[in-house]
């Protein structure tokens, strides 16, 4: 409950925040608050409703077992070098990485597959952000050698 409550917060921060800076719509498009505002009301809904379950739950129930914690083990030390990496190697070599290793890793997927993905996400967030949006990502020695 403890967890929900500390999303809805920030939920609301977010929100509160964007009503500050406009949620409308303007000439040009959406307002800078707009996108923010509706994905801080979804966390906040989506944080009523884990208060809820949370507290239809018996207190004595275990949060989780032994094997469910090693399932979430193997998903957060990933996410933890990942992490780290990214100023090290850049967004879209670590996105690579992370992708092909949770692919072959925790999917069972073969090489083709996880190559094509691995490879195709980064393009695609790439061509999205820094072509389209025009928003610069982290970037490593791979995109300074190919003159990203």
């Amino acid at each position: 409950m403890g967890v929900a409550l500390f999303v809805l917060a920030l939920g609301a921060i977010t929100m509160f925040g964007s009503l500050k800076i406009g949620i409308g719509w303007a000439d040009e498009g959406p307002q800078s608050g707009f996108f923010p505002f509706w994905v801080g009301l979804v966390v906040v809904l989506a944080s009523v409703v884990n208060f809820v379950r949370a507290m239809a739950v018996s207190p004595a129930a275990l949060f989780a077992e032994w094997p469910q914690l090693v399932q979430v083990r193997k998903v957060i030390v990933p996410m933890a070098i990942y992490v780290a990496a990214v100023p090290l190697l850049g967004i879209y070599v670590s996105s690579a990485l992370l992708v092909a290793g949770f692919m072959r890793w925790i999917g069972r997927y073969g090489w083709p597959l996880t190559l094509c993905i691995a490879i195709a996400l980064p393009v695609l967030t790439y061509v999205t952000f820094e072509k389209w949006f025009l928003v610069p990502l982290p970037k490593g020695p791979l995109e300074d050698w190919l003159g990203l």
